[in-house]
This record gives structure tokens, sequence and C-alpha cells, in this order.
């Protein structure tokens, strides 16, 4: 996968009561089918008292599975999983937990309920944009450190790590489109001297438009 796509950051949960029903809206990052169901088991045996655990997921672009967990059909699962399928998420499973207060709340109602649980467990989770970016080494010389950290700044490219050997080294994460323009830098700033090598592919998370878990930019010597 080298696409950008969506998931939570992180475990979310949040509740609210209707109609003296409770609900608890859970949600969790899976990347393996064992990994949502043994969420789903968890939520399930601590609430094993609860009147339903109905629960969804979606692994990559394809795989999706729900249950109503005997609410009525069609007004517990497709819902979670359709707030799902809408915040065009990933590799992710939601459990909406239910304690019945007594009154029913009628097939609307159910809908609106577990709609709600759904949406407040993937908010509690963070909604995050995961951005594919290319590692790049750069290798040149020590005299050119302060004009390539300024250009990394004004590029938007990030300083993963800087090495200090005989040459300067950097690690240096970039947009997939700004290889060429990358490729530029180096040529121009070195007068052809430097040298580029490719690294592995990361990705990045991003939540309301800034990166939450920068990768950290250490400077070492050996």
């Amino acid at each position: 996968m080298t696409e950008s796509y969506k998931t939570v950051l992180e475990a979310g949960r949040d509740e609210f009561t209707v109609s003296h029903s409770r609900f608890i809206g859970w949600s969790k990052p899976v990347d393996t089918e064992e990994a949502a169901l043994r969420f789903i088991e968890e939520i399930r045996k601590t609430h094993w008292d609860a009147a339903h655990n109905v629960w969804a997921y979606v692994l990559g672009s394809a795989r999706e599975r729900f249950s109503d967990d005997g609410e009525p059909q069609g007004t517990a699962g497709i819902p979670v999983l359709e707030v799902i399928r809408k915040e065009g998420l990933r590799d992710v499973a939601v459990v909406v937990t239910r304690y019945f207060g007594g009154i029913k709340l009628g097939a609307g109602g159910l809908v609106r309920a577990y709609t709600q649980g759904a949406k407040i467990a993937l908010e509690a989770g963070k909604i995050i944009q995961r951005l594919p970016y290319l590692s790049r080494y750069v290798h040149t010389e020590y005299s050119l450190t302060g004009k390539f950290q300024r250009e990394f700044a004004q590029r938007g490219y990030i300083l993963k790590d800087t090495t200090y050997l005989e040459q300067v080294t950097f690690t240096v994460l970039i947009p997939p489109a700004e290889e060429e323009n990358l490729q530029k830098l180096v040529a121009e700033l070195t007068a052809g001297q430097g040298r580029l090598q490719p690294g592995p592919m990361e990705y990045l998370d991003f939540w309301q438009g800034e990166i939450i878990m920068k990768p950290s930019n250490h400077q070492r010597s050996e």
C-alpha cells in the first residue's frame, strides 16, 4: 500500500444515554483480522452483562465485517459500518455497547443511536490521515550543512536524522512528488558532488493538518 489513507491514531472511548439506554462507543486501530476480533472479544468479555455489543471493522480497502449482535437486522451493525465507510477509514474496528434502559427505541432510534455511538468512538480515537513519505539519504560536505537545513525547512521536508562522519549524511523524508526536486537541489547545492541514496518508504500521521508523530530529529557523531 503506497497511497494515503485515514484511520484512527489510538484506542478511543466515549458514551451517551438516550431513553435510559447507555451506549458506549469504542474504536481501535487494527492491522489484521485477528487483532480486530481480539479487540471485539475484549469488549464483549469486559461488558458481558450488556444487552448488545455491536461491532464493525474495515481492513485495507476491501475487507469489512459487522454484527448486529442481537439487535434487529439492519439497525446496528450496518449503521456502524456506514460511519466507518463515510469517514473513508481503514484498518479500524468499532464496538458500540448498549445497556438497555427499558424503553424501546424503534428501528429509526436504533439506527441513530448506533450511528452516534460509532461517530463518538472514532472522534475519541482521533481520525488521522496517513501519508506516504520517501526516505532519502543525502551525503554532502560539512560546509553545506546550514544551506541544506534551510532548504529542507523551506520546502517542508522532514529532517529525520543527521550523521557526522567524513561527510554529513542527512536522512530526509519527502512526499513522493518531491523526489525529482530533491535530486535537483542536491545537484545544485553541491555542484554535482553530493550523493543521494534511496531509503524505505514511511507513513507519517497527520491530525488536523499537523504531523503528530514526527520522527525524532537528533544529531549524532560516530
